[in-house]
């Protein structure tokens, strides 16, 4: 695996390092080892997976309060994403920045999204799938979230929303749902 650490501290793409042959390709999603080296050590729990029927869907901005924080690694199995991810760590030099990657079947990137920070992603593509992995168990009373469209953090989605959860419309802006992580 490739890692390449974003402009937000503990926030990483990865790339697969592909071996290819006549039969196709091989590569590693997860390396425990590979994973300690950039100092991510706490134990993968729980995976889950996203389906996506249309283009333009959008599914965020949500993260979990503490002391359930947790910290995620995310792959686009089908389709393509814009995947977003805003740190809520109140003393990092980048709080309440975001950072966007592309990930799809096709670039086979991953990101890695560390504890204190929210996460959300809008389809690119119509039957879009996602694998999530993360450090924690998902708690209901720690869910959280604010509104997508919040002028403080100020994404850029690359696509318009068609679709959304009723739930994510009407999420608070960052003011309301953000006491600090």
């Amino acid at each position: 695996m490739i890692f390449k650490e974003s402009k937000l501290k503990g926030l990483f793409t990865i790339d697969m390092d592909l071996h290819n042959d006549e039969r196709g390709w091989f590569g590693r999603t997860f390396c425990e080892k590979e994973f300690n080296s950039i100092g991510i050590s706490k134990k993968m729990v729980q995976i889950n997976h996203s389906f996506n029927l249309k283009k333009g869907t959008l599914r965020g901005m949500h993260y979990q309060k503490p002391p359930f924080g947790e910290t995620k690694l995310i792959r686009c199995i089908s389709g393509e994403v814009y995947d977003v991810a805003v740190d809520l760590r109140k003393n990092s030099s980048t709080f309440l920045k975001w950072y966007g990657a592309v990930l799809s079947s096709k670039n086979k990137k991953m990101i890695l999204i560390p504890s204190g920070f929210a996460h959300g992603f809008i389809t690119l593509d119509d039957n879009t799938e996602l694998l999530y992995h993360h450090t924690e168990f998902y708690n209901r009373t720690a869910d959280s979230g604010f509104n997508y469209r919040d002028n403080i953090i100020n994404i850029d989605w690359p696509e318009p929303i068609n679709v959304i959860s009723e739930k994510d419309r009407k999420l608070p802006n960052i003011k309301k749902s953000f006491q600090g992580i």
